[in-house]
């Protein structure tokens, strides 16, 4: 059975190896265990109900929640050679009628659908009398009352399923479930713990990036003349918003499209074709676009506003590098987007449960806006996933490389202010009180009394907010539920107030991200209109032929022959019978163009044939601590250092420590804080022989090397 499995994998989708997760989850459903896979958005999902489609015998049914993700899947199942139609309203009488008349003769492989199908009595006639292989939930977090995205239509379908006595197996498939979402979904379809596969939630092609303090407008402008011809989505709050910032692009020269439940269906469908197919760069959308958008290239999705929770952001922000490359997901904030998204908690919710809910999910999204811990661990803790790391190097708060400011005194300030308060107010009157508002709420509560009444009345009330709120993000301080939080001391309060802690912040700078150049660009973009060509003839989204992740592998590598071809992810047999020599003579009238760039040949790393570039690399005369030392100097985390010089990290940390041996200025920031360097420098005094082993036997077990060497470096102890 593996090796089957493992020949539809190669020969149809071109990958050599299973992704974490996939294959335990195939081998259950295909030995006829209900089944819930929890994997984050392109981590290949898909695969794990059709390989198991086309290993048993029958009919797949796909329960679908959106119109579009349907068609491209079955645009890419026929792509393939594999028999697939769906079914819903976009779809005249006369088609569905053929279509379920084909259906029932067992002409397809798979089959999608959506819920509301389940409410013709002629549909479910037709699936009564079929052999069903599978039946698999898409998007399965939709079924759950707990979910962020729950739609009762697709949960009042599972009692109808199960009525039916021709189902073998169930499979359920989401990449964001917290706990109390995958219980509902284990009960609802009697999966058994043994059979949830939940690979984790981090997606570490994926870069996090909050932006504060800027004009959003602006700051979109710029981004986009940065990354012309890049793909990507802009999630606004409002149709308002939506519409204002579509015009905006437009008369700036953007080939841009919008999104939301204010146009039409037509307008809707076109302007989601025009931006699959690669006609429009950009996406303006509110979030009634994006679920189940199998668009590959999406290099960035940013935020015009924060959204009302974490499972959402997470959801959307998901939208970008679903083909494993490099991109970027950034989260424009500003204070104003709280109020609306109270506004619309209050306006969209009667029942007060249901409120209070959300409101609890929109605290732990306004800690995410405040946080100065890693924005990628902050997610993951939030769904219970441990990261195993407290900075992901990616980040924006991970690569500010700013030093932390110790504010233990400004924050002992703060939260003797709360105490005072009798821990009876919100962010907003606490910051009243330290700035010495005149407020008339202030007299008619009778705080201008206490004695932190203006303490801090050098800062603005903003600042006083920022700094607050960064206290209850790093759980300084707690909040009670509810429209207007009020704030309450914990444990870590009182270590504070006991000087037992020491509280640093530093502010968040605008990140940018360098973009890798280890392929030949001018080709890769020739290989992307002849997809397009391709994909317009067809009549299919451009990346039903290869994604960019593979057309990348083609401009880096050069494959000119089809077993070379084969090599290349994505590239399986069925792809390569279609599509293969064409890619291959555009490379080769290439390569004819430039002579010295075509050499290349294919090497086994672990037992895989892996195809090299051979081609010489430019001569670089600087030392090579200075070539780590200038590329870190320019931002760049050391982690990427590393896989760019193809040298070992910690070969990139002695290149800095050594340049700053040389007299070259480095941020110590990163690799430790004032509390850390100053443990350091006081066992170092008191050691007879203050050797890097014996100080860190000395230390906490989190000192690592790295931290105990940089320090030394910095004080001129090495």
């Amino acid at each position: 059975m593996s090796d089957k499995l493992e020949h539809i994998l190669k020969s149809y989708f071109g990958y050599d190896t299973f992704r974490p997760g996939q294959k335990q989850v195939i081998v259950d459903v295909v030995n006829g265990f209900n089944t819930l896979a929890v994997m984050p958005t392109g981590g290949g999902k898909s695969l794990c109900y059709q390989i198991p489609g086309l290993t048993l015998d029958g009919t797949a049914i796909i329960i679908s929640p959106l119109i579009s993700l349907m068609k491209d899947q079955v645009d890419a199942l026929h792509a393939l050679g594999i028999k697939a139609t769906y079914l819903n309203s976009s779809l005249s009488p006369k088609e569905q009628q053929e279509r379920l008349s084909d259906i029932a003769a067992g002409q397809y492989t798979f089959v999608y659908v959506a819920p509301e199908r389940f409410e013709s009595n002629l549909f479910a006639n037709t699936i009564r009398q079929l052999n069903i292989s599978l039946v698999a939930f898409d998007e399965a977090h939709c079924i759950s009352q707990w979910g962020h995205d729950f739609r009762p239509s697709y949960r009042s379908i599972v009692p109808r399923l199960k009525k039916l006595t021709n189902i073998p197996v169930y499979v359920a498939l989401t990449a964001t479930a917290t706990e109390d979402v995958m219980t509902d979904i284990r009960t609802l379809l009697d999966i058994s713990p043994d059979h949830m596969v939940n690979t984790g939630f981090e997606r570490d092609n994926l870069s996090f990036h909050l932006v504060k303090g800027k004009n959003k407008a602006t700051y979109i402008k710029h981004f986009l003349d940065e990354r012309k011809g890049e793909s990507g989505i802009i999630y606004t709050a409002t149709r308002k918003q939506a519409d204002a910032l579509y015009d905006q692009l437009r008369r700036q020269g953007t080939a841009v499209e919008k999104y939301h439940a204010g146009l039409t269906e037509d307008e809707r469908k076109e302007a989601q074709s025009a931006f699959v197919h690669d006609e429009a760069a950009i996406m303006i959308a509110t979030n009634a676009f994006g679920m189940g958008i199998d668009k590959s290239n999406v290099r960035f999705v940013i935020h015009y506003a924060m959204p009302m929770n974490i499972e959402s952001y997470y959801q959307e922000a998901g939208r970008a590098g679903r083909d494993g490359e490099p991109s970027d997901c950034i989260l424009l904030y500003s204070p104003q987007d709280v109020q609306l998204q109270k506004f619309l908690i209050e306006q969209s919710l009667a029942d007060e449960d249901a409120k209070q809910n959300e409101y609890r999910k929109l605290q732990a999204m306004m800690n995410y806006c405040h946080t100065n811990s890693c924005l990628t661990a902050f997610i993951l803790d939030y769904f219970g996933d441990q990261p195993g790391y407290d900075a992901c190097e990616r980040c924006s708060n991970c690569s500010d490389q700013q030093e932390k400011v110790d504010i233990t005194e400004e924050a002992q300030m703060i939260l003797s202010c709360v105490k005072r308060m009798g821990e009876r107010f919100g962010v907003s009157m606490t910051a009243k009180v330290l700035k010495g508002s005149r407020d008339k709420r202030i007299r008619e509560f009778g705080l201008e009394d206490l004695s932190t009444f203006g303490l801090l009345s050098a800062y603005t009330e903003k600042d006083l907010s920022d700094r607050i709120q960064f206290l209850v993000a790093e759980n300084v301080l707690a909040t009670e539920e509810g429209k207007f939080p009020t704030l309450k001391l914990n444990q870590k309060s009182v270590d504070v107030l006991k000087g037992k802690q020491h509280v640093f912040m530093k502010a968040a700078l605008v990140p940018t991200r360098e973009l890798d150049d280890d392929y030949h660009g001018d080709l890769f973009e020739s290989l992307r209109q002849l997809r397009k060509d391709m994909a317009d003839a067809q009549a299919v989204p451009p990346y039903v032929i290869f994604s960019d992740a593979t057309l990348k592998e083609f401009a880096r590598y050069l494959p000119d022959t089809e077993s070379d071809m084969l090599t290349i992810t994505g590239v399986g047999e069925k792809k390569y019978a279609k599509y293969g020599e064409a890619f291959m003579e555009a490379i080769g009238v290439w390569k004819q163009a430039h002579p010295d760039a075509g050499k290349t040949k294919t090497v086994k790393i672990g037992g895989a044939p892996v195809i090299r570039d051979v081609k010489a690399k430019d001569v670089d005369d600087r030392p090579s601590h200075m070539i780590s030392y200038q590329m870190f100097q320019s931002g760049i985390a050391l982690k990427d250092i590393a896989i760019r010089r193809n040298i070992e990290k910690q070969t990139v940390e002695s290149h800095i420590f050594k340049a700053a041996q040389e007299g070259y200025p480095v941020v110590w920031g990163i690799f430790f804080n004032e509390e850390q360097e100053e443990n350091v420098l006081s066992v170092h005094e008191n050691l007879e022989e203050p050797k890097l082993k014996t100080i860190k036997e000395h230390l906490p077990e989190a000192y690592d090397y790295t931290l105990i060497k940089a320090v030394l470096v910095k004080n001129a102890l090495m």
